[in-house]
């Protein structure tokens, strides 16, 4: 079986790469939603494809909130001096979430030993 591993970060670059050059062949309708589902799609495959882990923890709801920050900048003319302070905010409550002990590196190094102690040594 094919495991990602950390894979927040090659995921965002492929949906904004393909975003990008769709639009910019004219291929992808003049639509905002697109980007908004693009963003929150990528946040939502983060945590489905990578699990919980260190990274996917940060960028996974980080890519949510952006698409929702976004919608409501198109919809509700909410502005950019509320959007990023909201962001900045988020992204630093998430990287303290993801310094808990509990949340393991990735997928493929999570501890059998629920006192997360890995002394094999005694």
């Amino acid at each position: 079986m094919f495991i990602l591993k950390d894979a927040a970060f090659p995921i965002v670059l492929i949906v904004l790469g393909v975003s990008w050059l769709l639009k910019s062949l004219d291929w992808m309708p003049d639509a905002h939603w697109l980007w908004i589902l693009g963003l929150a799609g990528s946040g939502v495959a983060v945590l489905v494809l990578d699990g919980i882990t260190k990274s996917s923890v940060v960028a996974g709801p980080l890519l949510i909130l952006a698409g929702g920050l976004y919608f409501a900048h198109q919809y509700y003319h909410l502005g950019w001096r509320f959007i990023l302070p909201v962001m900045l905010v988020a992204a630093g409550c998430l990287m303290l979430v993801a310094r808990s002990p509990s949340i393991p590196e990735s997928r493929l190094r999570r501890s059998n030993n629920p006192s997360g102690d890995n002394d094999v040594h005694g």
